[in-house]
């Protein structure tokens, strides 16, 4: 049985992870959020599992199709599931990185492509549900909000888990939110303005600061430990 971590673990909220190396699990009640390395990019592939239905959500499909498969049936084995269903593939945002097993994973299990409505032409399939702010997706009796964050592309969108019971929420946050900073915007004040302005008000205003952050590289964050930093990033314009 893989370890499951649960708040107050000294892996939490960094979740590291090493390309070929071990997934991590988080209980966070409602669903089993899994994490794991699939490039050299140092890509995130997760899982998140419903811990009432068993149904899986993939999000970022983005190297190593076998790889991925194998996170899908580990996150079902962690949550103590056989024969899930995975209700869909979600593309955080279009760039190449983040899709590069999208097609071979949708192959091999039938699941549907969801992605940004900006981003969706960006992707090597046709996606079969465009994503739009204020959405969410049903994932067995886990729903999943849908957030718009527009700047590192115009359909990034973030993933986010409401908290539950002494349960941290969750935010997969794509490319748009790093520990340290927001996404790139290649020094475009306009583009940087608007992701910075979507991430302040649709993230840190309406989430609490125990929000586990998880981006579609690297180590993750809180929004708790990120949120006095905000001013230095308007200032520094990156």
């Amino acid at each position: 049985m893989s370890e499951i971590l649960v708040p107050g673990d000294p892996l939490l909220p960094a979740l590291h992870v090493e390309r070929g190396g071990a997934a991590l699990h988080v209980d966070l009640g409602p669903a089993l959020l899994s994490k794991a390395s699939v490039s050299e990019q140092d890509n995130c592939a997760y899982v998140l599992t419903c811990a009432a239905s068993g149904a899986q959500l993939l999000v970022d499909a983005a190297d190593d199709a076998p790889a991925v498969l194998g996170l899908l049936a580990e996150a079902a084995g962690a949550a103590g599931r056989a024969g899930t269903a995975l209700v869909g593939v979600v593309t955080t945002h279009g760039h190449w990185d983040h899709h590069r097993a999208l097609r071979q994973v949708l192959a091999a299990t039938g699941a549907p492509s969801l992605v940004g409505r900006a981003d969706a032409g960006d992707l090597p399939v046709t996606a079969d549900r465009l994503l739009d702010h204020g959405d969410s997706v049903a994932v067995g009796e886990l729903v999943v909000a849908v957030v718009h964050l527009r700047g590192h592309t115009p359909g990034s969108v973030a993933l986010v888990v409401p908290g539950a019971a002494d349960r941290p929420g969750l935010a997969l946050t794509g490319d748009s939110l790093f520990p340290g900073g927001v996404g790139n915007t290649w020094q475009d004040p306009e583009r940087f303005a608007s992701l910075l302005a979507d991430v302040s008000e649709r993230l840190f205003a309406a989430l609490p600061d125990d929000t586990l952050v998880q981006p579609g590289h690297g180590d993750g964050t809180t929004l708790g430990a990120e949120r006095a930093s905000l001013p230095g990033w308007r200032g520094r314009g990156w």
